[in-house]
């Protein structure tokens, strides 16, 4: 007869994540905050083609919600080390649902309105910064990766639910999702404050040297240690190539004739297939073995879209896509875990703010580019191509150490202990 298995052979499941009140809180937290962000962005982009009927105009209203990632991400980030997180992502919730408030005002300038739109977004970095510095105190061992792994697994979930819900409440009256989008935020403020304990600031007073230099520090940490420098130009790396197929969605359903249905089931394949993993791959895995998968998934992410060189009907684009979520569902929760292992605590909301602002960059860059190359060549060329040029990267990324020989000492000067 086999023996019960010990607490450290177990592998953790979802009731050891939701026994956890702090967790139960934070999560739901973050899934209002996220549904809320796509309702916004669904309602706003309705709204404003209807008042101004450009297209242009519309596309500029959706995308203003990213400007502050690609601009200030990693300096408001470092605010988040100033202060407990609790205390940051309850200021935040509440700064932005009065924000979105205003802009559900009828009548507001569409000039006024963006400028509220962005001032609401500068919000997000340093609220996701202090959600991941709280997230290692709550989860620890092997929860950690599986909590990670459910969070984007129902993150991309909540997107689909946000833009379809979003799309469908805006139709009948955008101002009403607007409103319900400051509900959320609400809501996700009273849960924080409620359930999750109030932990002091990483950075204390004495130790602020004024966010600049507070802010490269936080790229000294990240790129200065070299398995934390490893971990970043893989995810990097990889959510190049694997976001192209949603940036490109709509000229590639044009290509294989599929019109508005298969332009939304490409945009919602790769979320689908990041639930699919989370949810029930990576609980089947244990953390050694994710760690182990870093370097194959690396290199699989991309190759799963190189068969786009092909020009496959619409089920075969799906299953491709899909497919390359699955893939990114088990690498990132690892790699993220992995950074965890090996980051000192007091920089931890700035070294994930400028992983966020990283992907966000990289991300934007990849569909500009391969947008441009499209104006030349087929999406589906495009795509093939792109993720086979990922392939070929990918060989040189993945050969750096993930693993450091000793344990470092730290030091108080992040660049110095990171040489």
């Amino acid at each position: 007869m086999r023996r019960p298995a010990t607490d450290e052979e177990r592998l953790a499941g979802y009731r050891d994540l939701f026994v956890l009140v702090e967790y139960r809180a934070v999560f739901t937290a973050s899934v209002l905050s996220w549904i809320g962000d796509y309702l916004c962005k669904a309602a706003v982009a309705l709204l404003v083609f209807d008042r101004t009927g450009s297209v242009l105009a519309s596309a500029a209203a959706f995308a203003v919600g990213y400007l502050p990632w690609l601009t200030a991400g990693p300096l408001l980030a470092a605010v988040a080390e100033r202060y407990p997180s609790r205390s940051v992502m309850i200021f935040c919730d509440l700064v932005r649902a009065a924000l979105i408030g205003l802009i559900a005002i009828p009548g507001v300038p569409v000039a006024v309105l963006l400028v509220l739109l962005f001032a609401s977004g500068l919000f997000a970095p340093p609220f996701e910064a202090a959600r991941s510095s709280q997230l290692p105190h709550i989860l620890t061992g092997d929860l950690y990766p599986l909590g990670i792994a459910f969070n984007n697994a129902i993150f991309h979930l909540a997107q689909v639910f946000g833009y379809a819900a979003g799309g469908m409440i805006a139709g009948y009256n955008p101002h009403a999702a607007l409103l319900l989008n400051a509900g959320t935020f609400v809501g996700s403020a009273f849960l924080l404050r409620r359930y999750v304990k109030l932990r002091p600031a990483t950075l204390g007073a004495t130790h602020r040297l004024g966010l600049w230099r507070e802010t490269g520090q936080g790229y000294a940490v990240v790129f200065g240690d070299p398995v934390m420098r490893a971990i970043a130009l893989i995810t990097f790396a990889t959510v190049t190539f694997v976001i192209v197929p949603e940036g490109l969605a709509a000229a590639w359903a044009s290509e294989i004739d599929g019109g508005g249905a298969a332009q939304g089931l490409i945009m919602a394949a790769n979320p689908l297939g990041v639930a699919i993993g989370g949810l029930i791959l990576t609980r089947l895995l244990r953390s050694r073995t994710r760690t182990r998968l870093i370097r194959p998934l690396a290199i699989l992410a991309p190759l799963t879209l190189v068969p786009a060189l092909l020009d496959p009907p619409l089920a075969g684009v799906l299953l491709l896509v899909t497919a390359s979520g699955v893939v990114m569902s088990l690498l990132l929760p690892a790699a993220q875990a992995l950074f965890k292992s090996v980051l000192p605590t007091e920089y931890r909301a700035r070294a994930f703010g400028v992983m966020n602002s990283g992907i966000q960059i990289a991300q934007g860059t990849a569909i500009l580019a391969t947008g441009a190359l499209s104006e030349r060549f087929s999406t589906s060329t495009v795509i093939g191509a792109w993720c086979g040029a990922g392939v070929v990267l990918m060989f040189f990324v993945i050969f750096r150490p993930l693993v450091r020989p000793e344990p470092s000492v730290p030091s108080s000067d992040p660049a110095e202990r990171t040489r």
